[in-house]
């Protein structure tokens, strides 16, 4: 009988943690100018938010799209309306709108101009003029000295002009607002489509402001472009008067409600509302 090989067990033990040993301590993996694709999924969104606002910052929309190109997307757009749309719902409106702005831009559109901020309140004071250095007059004395040598002017370099960012277009009007008795459509959804004027183009990236007697609701258009790039949508409650305006000012439709319908079969529903808004 062949006799079990009771030491090679301890062998390939130790030779295991020998090998750990030198790969963990004495010469563990160094990862060196890795691209930032290979990033974990959450980490790659805080370097896409980071992005979105360095552009709100400096509006340097040839910088954003080289560093979105190294994060490989399939659709820069998409992916940035995608996690917009998540931000939003998590509660942090300022990164939405700067995600959404950096999205519109992408798309060739002017953004809305966001309000005064404290990121562009920070990036705005570190483009003013520095002031220059003089130095102190000194009491004569009576040996003679170099002021030149002794206290030299110091004049600071001056830090690169704030790119503007693209001012908004005119003011939304509406073009239409019509009651919708769908039943395939949820209760009491408000429909609402920005487009332009000119050439019928929606406008992804449009603040919304729906508010009503105790509450207010922001959301923005193009989350949903299998629908419109335009588009966004907000459910309203049975019974309650809603305000719809744009964030950029505009018209302001006063008095929405979900309608009462009433299906094939007799039944009461409510239904939905489509707005559309146009700016020259």
């Amino acid at each position: 009988m062949k006799k079990f090989p009771w030491l090679t067990i301890p062998a390939l033990l130790l030779g295991l943690a020998l090998g750990l040993g030198y790969t963990w301590y004495l010469s563990p993996v160094q990862i060196v100018d890795s691209s930032p694709a290979s990033l974990r999924a959450d980490f790659i969104d805080e370097y896409r938010a980071v992005i979105a606002a360095s552009y709100a910052a400096n509006g340097d929309l040839p910088r954003a799209q080289a560093r979105l190109a190294l994060l490989g997307d399939a659709d820069s757009y998409q992916t940035l309306s995608g996690q917009a749309q998540r931000a939003l719902a998590s509660g942090d409106a300022l990164q939405s709108f700067q995600l959404a702005q950096l999205a519109s831009a992408l798309q060739g559109l002017a953004p809305v101009a966001p309000s005064p901020s404290p990121t562009t309140a920070v990036a705005q004071a570190a483009t003013s003029p520095a002031e220059t250095i003089v130095p102190p007059i000194l009491p004569n004395t009576s040996t003679p000295f170099d002021t030149s040598t002794l206290f030299p002017v110091y004049t600071s370099t001056p830090r690169p002009t704030r790119t503007p960012i693209p001012p908004p277009g005119a003011p939304f009007k509406l073009a239409s607002q019509e009651p919708i008795c769908d039943e395939n459509l949820p209760e009491g959804l408000l429909q609402v489509f920005a487009m332009l004027t000119n050439n019928r183009r929606q406008i992804p990236g449009v603040e919304l402001i729906l508010s009503w007697a105790g509450g207010e609701e922001r959301f923005f258009t193009g989350f949903k472009p299998e629908i419109g790039n335009g588009y966004a949508d907000a459910v309203m409650s049975p019974n309650t008067l809603y305000t719809l305006r744009a964030a950029d000012g505009g018209a302001t439709l006063s008095d929405l409600t979900p309608p009462a319908c009433q299906r094939a079969n007799g039944e009461s529903f409510w239904g939905s509302i489509k707005v559309i808004l146009q700016r020259d």
